[in-house]
């Protein structure tokens, strides 16, 4: 008879053995599925993140260059055991800031997705607004007036320090500034500033700013420079932001220190108000690359461009990095599920062969005495195992898309929580105000808000997971091979049967 009708007959009237062939293979099948179909949405949104989010790179000036010794500013010095020793002389520090034209060819380069030139200054209230303060920053405003008369131990040559009512943030586009990028600021009415606001006064203010001074889109104000407080420039409202940044100790004491005091302008007019307009400098460059993996080649090109011993370029790469953790972690899991799912599956399937031969000995002793060859003996069994694989692998083409969504949905929920917990850790363990002292002439970073450039995406939410035929098919050949593995280890003890000794028993 042919091993096929054996076969088909056999698996008819065991159905319990059948039954029980299906349902491991249904549920090995099942897992591999989910897995493999997990995997492939992971590596899907790992590409799409990689097109969205990017890396960013800042063009500043080199901070380790400015601690350096130079010559014209050192001293020599003997310790006690008479080694020279330099120091420099502790004023000489400075930074030098960056070239606008430099900044400008690291933009035109073709990895760049998008760019922000950022320039900080600091400003007076003249007529028509007033700084929010409370009764602390009064009377430390006070006590700085006061201090400003000449007297032993002062600023060389008599410096008067006056305290600034408002921090000005002179930007590219306010869009790409990192305090709106991240959604701690967001424009209530009326346009951001944009490229088209160069050389121009306009002025994004604070909502209770502009609630305090009865202020909206379109009207004007006044303000004079902590550099120069002769020349007032008049500043028209072009919008108006809502910021969630919190106030702080600093805050309190120093007005321009309030997040309601920070205004953001075109980075010209922020030149202007600190004096170095016609430098034509800016304090740094905040560069976002179309592809992450392109980081290497860009800062290749960029610094040929720029004079690295005056100027930094720092990449980061961490909002990228952060968005794709959960997912490398989601696909890891998953290539590891289908492995021990199919290891775990070739012994479980194996075992139930070998006992079925156990069971099977009389029957394959017969076949054994009447001619039939070893070989065929096997290929039955391996085609009543595929007669089960097959049915299960339509099932787990219906089911695997339904297990492959619940699975990988709760995965990545834990880990993009587990994610997230670290993430908070870590910030706890820096300033808790998010300043960033830098810029021009010492002057504070953005108030109550991060001033960092790089902003962090969130982290991405939901897997699309959809079974294709390709999946499918690859579906089938791991249930071919697990079949042929299976039957292949079951069948060792077959080939040593003898048929006379079987019958005798």
């Amino acid at each position: 008879m042919n091993f096929i009708k054996r076969a088909l007959k056999s698996t008819k009237v065991k159905w319990g053995r059948s039954l029980l062939l299906f349902a491991v293979f249904t549920a090995i099948l099942v897992f591999v599925l989910a897995g493999l179909t997990i995997r492939s949405a992971a590596e899907q949104a790992a590409s799409e993140a990689q097109k969205e989010v990017g890396a960013t790179v800042t063009l500043s000036a080199n901070r380790e260059a400015s601690f350096q010794k130079p010559a014209e500013t050192a001293t020599s010095e003997t310790d006690s055991d008479g080694t020279a020793q330099e120091r420099i002389d502790p004023g000489s520090f400075s930074l030098t800031p960056v070239s606008l034209e430099d900044a400008q060819k690291i933009a035109d380069l073709a990895d760049v997705k998008s760019y922000s030139f950022e320039s900080s200054a600091s400003a007076l209230a003249s007529d028509g607004i007033t700084a929010i303060s409370s009764s602390d920053s009064t009377d430390s405003s006070a006590e700085s007036t006061d201090a400003n008369q000449p007297m032993g131990g002062g600023m060389p040559g008599g410096g008067q320090m006056t305290q600034a009512d408002f921090q000005v943030t002179g930007v590219l586009a306010s869009a790409q500034n990192s305090t709106f990028s991240s959604g701690t600021a967001t424009i209530t009415d009326g346009e951001g500033i944009d490229e088209s606001d160069k050389d121009t006064n306009q002025v994004l203010i604070e909502q209770t700013l502009a609630t305090a001074n009865d202020l909206a889109v379109g009207d004007t104000f006044t303000i004079t420079s902590s550099e120069d407080e002769e020349t007032t420039y008049e500043l028209t409202v072009k919008g108006i932001y809502e910021s969630s940044a919190s106030s702080n100790s600093m805050g309190m004491q120093f007005s321009m220190m309030n997040p309601s005091n920070t205004l953001y302008t075109s980075y010209t007019l922020a030149n202007e108000l600190n004096g170095t307009a016609e430098d034509n400098t800016i304090d740094s460059a905040v560069y976002t690359l179309a592809d992450p993996e392109n980081m290497d080649d860009f800062l290749a090109k960029a610094k040929k461009l720029i004079d690295t011993d005056t100027f930094s370029l720092q990449s980061n790469d961490a909002a990228y990095q952060s968005m794709l953790e959960p997912l490398n972690n989601v696909a890891s899991f998953s290539k590891n599920v289908v492995l021990l799912v199919a290891v775990a599956g070739i012994i479980i399937l194996t075992l139930i062969i070998m006992i079925t031969i156990r069971e099977r000995r009389h029957e394959l002793g017969v076949l054994l005495s009447l001619g039939e060859s070893r070989i065929k003996i096997i290929l039955q069994l391996f085609t009543e195992v595929a007669l089960c694989m097959i049915l299960a692998l339509g099932v787990a083409a219906v089911s695997g898309n339904v297990v492959a969504n619940v699975v990988g949905q709760q995965l990545l929920e834990q880990q993009t929580s587990s994610d997230q917990n670290t993430q908070t850790n870590d910030a706890k363990s820096q300033r808790p105000d998010g300043e960033n002292p830098g810029g021009r002439g010492g002057q504070m970073g953005a108030p109550g808000g991060s001033s960092n450039p790089f902003a962090v995406s969130d982290e991405v939410s939901e897997l699309s997971i959809n079974v294709t035929p390709t999946q499918i098919g690859f579906l089938a050949l791991v249930a071919l091979g697990i079949s042929l593995l299976s039957v292949c280890l079951a069948s060792i003890g077959i080939l040593r049967l003898n048929p006379r000794k079987i019958l005798l028993n």
